[in-house]
């Protein structure tokens, strides 16, 4: 089943970011190339994909977990979440109807 991890920024989180990207991008390109990843990226915080030194104020990532325990586990260990990044991390079932 799909889970969705909504993550929610600390205010001036792009230093943190910057810094944990490389270990995070790794984490969902193996997602991906295991097949499980339906859709990743942040929440700029201006209305621009490249919100520059404004930065981000979170995060989506959907995709597939054999549970909400193991879709929780793969969360609590982001290395966003261990730079401090994140301030309240959302998971909860998804489900894909369209498109």
């Amino acid at each position: 089943m799909y889970y969705a991890i909504i993550s929610e920024d600390i205010e001036h989180s792009l230093p943190l970011r910057a810094e944990a990207r490389p270990a995070h991008l790794a984490r969902l390109e193996f997602l991906r190339d295991e097949g499980r990843l339906l859709v990743a990226g942040p929440h700029p915080a201006l209305d621009t994909p490249e919100p520059g030194e404004a930065g981000f104020t979170g995060s989506l990532v959907i995709a597939e977990f054999d549970s909400l325990e193991d879709a929780r586990n793969w969360a609590d260990a982001d290395p966003y979440v261990e730079a401090g990044v994140y301030h309240k991390v959302t998971v909860k079932p998804f489900k894909a109807v369209l498109p």
